[in-house]
């Protein structure tokens, strides 16, 4: 019987990095990219350039695919169930994905059912804000990623600009109380349409200009009975939602110690990118796994202690990619590079390393310097 094709929307890094364990796994993929060149057309050979907002270009890629998975999340719900009414299997789902592309949506639904989030209302004015109270976050219901499309607002001159960013999108905006948290966490599971599930360990990310910078796995003395309350959320909601792939819940640890639903992504996240050279079976070939109804890979980790910092373009030097390797790799033998083929731009991923092992310092020290000097900025890797 031979192997399905899959097809993937979207040419980023997450794409890209779905092609090695296809290749592992003999999984021929088939993709749609954005432009020629993008990160994931240089090593998927089988790519279409189209615009994903077309629908027939939608059905002419993924037509003789068994599934359609996402390297994003901004595919219409109305092309996806074109594109299902056809036969080929959507995953995630239109009906899972809208929790993913609308926040309105996933408050309302979460609300129901009893998954612990910040207070949170829809607004329109500065009326309906002031009435929120302030200070506040606002956010577009859809459209924004990486601190896009998100203002902390503590004034009512400072709703102007997000009134009218939602007013010329067309899109709802969405008001958050700004929650006291001592730390950003995120819960990675992965479920496969037959309801197998797999929760990855609980990490720790932080973040710079709205950017995940850094992420450490698992995250350092989080008391494990509130590490197992994440991991059950993320299972529950995987489940109610009925998510197939990777489902990343990114949440607040309060300075009382709980946890609330910040953000949800049902694709491969980059606060689950330590998993390719610390987890038994990375996210990656786990969402492939889970798309395809195969059994899913064990999440344990490989190591004690994993830590992934970005490689972000900066405006220093002009960054050291390619002509980084023969210091990051001779100074450490055991560090793990990812690039992703882009121009570099300032603030913009082009890639992360990974370095693992018994000390959590060490770790840190090894992948703080390794990306500092990929960027150029080595001199500053401490900051």
């Amino acid at each position: 019987m031979p192997a399905p094709t899959l097809a993937v929307i979207g040419g980023g890094q997450l794409a890209r990095m779905m092609a090695q364990p296809a290749v592992a796994l003999g999984l021929p993929l088939r993709l749609l990219a954005e432009a020629e060149g993008v990160s994931a057309a240089q090593v998927i050979p089988d790519h279409t350039v189209g615009d994903y907002r077309d629908l027939d270009t939608l059905l002419t890629v993924t037509k003789g695919c068994a599934v359609v998975t996402f390297d994003h999340e901004h595919v219409s719900t109305d092309h996806l169930h074109a594109l299902e009414a056809t036969g080929i299997a959507v995953r995630p789902g239109p009906d899972a994905l809208i929790h993913a592309q609308d926040k309105a949506v996933m408050r309302e639904r979460l609300a129901a059912l009893g998954v612990p989030c910040p207070r949170n209302a829809v607004v329109s004015s500065v009326a309906d804000v002031e009435t929120f109270g302030f200070p506040c976050v606002l956010k577009t219901t859809r459209g924004g990623y990486d601190g896009k499309g998100v203002w902390f607002v503590a004034s009512a001159e400072e709703c102007a600009e997000p009134l009218r960013a939602a007013a010329d999108t067309g899109v709802r905006l969405l008001a958050e109380e700004r929650v006291d948290f001592r730390r950003e966490l995120s819960a990675l599971v992965a479920r496969s349409p037959s309801g197998q599930a797999a929760a990855y360990p609980v990490v720790a990310s932080t973040q710079k200009d709205g950017v995940c910078h850094e992420v450490i796995a698992p995250a350092p003395d989080l008391d494990p009975a509130l590490s197992g309350r994440a991991q059950e959320i993320a299972l529950r909601i995987a489940g109610a939602l009925d998510v197939t792939g990777i489902l990343a819940v990114e949440l607040f640890e309060t300075t009382d110690g709980r946890v609330l639903v910040n953000e949800l992504a049902m694709r491969p996240h980059n606060t689950g990118h330590w998993s390719q050279d610390g987890a038994v079976t990375s996210q990656f070939e786990n969402h492939l796994r889970a798309v395809l109804d195969l059994p899913l890979g064990s999440p344990a980790p490989r190591a004690r202690w994993t830590v992934m910092v970005n490689i972000l373009g900066g405006d220093v030097g002009a960054g050291r990619l390619y002509d980084g390797y023969p210091h990051a790799l001779a100074r450490d033998s055991y560090l793990r590079v990812h690039l992703y083929g882009k121009e570099l731009r300032p603030g913009r991923k082009v890639g992360h390393v990974n370095a693992y092992g018994d000390d959590l310092d060490d770790c840190l020290e090894r992948a703080r310097h390794a990306a500092a000097w990929f960027r150029g900025d080595l001199g500053n890797e401490s900051e």
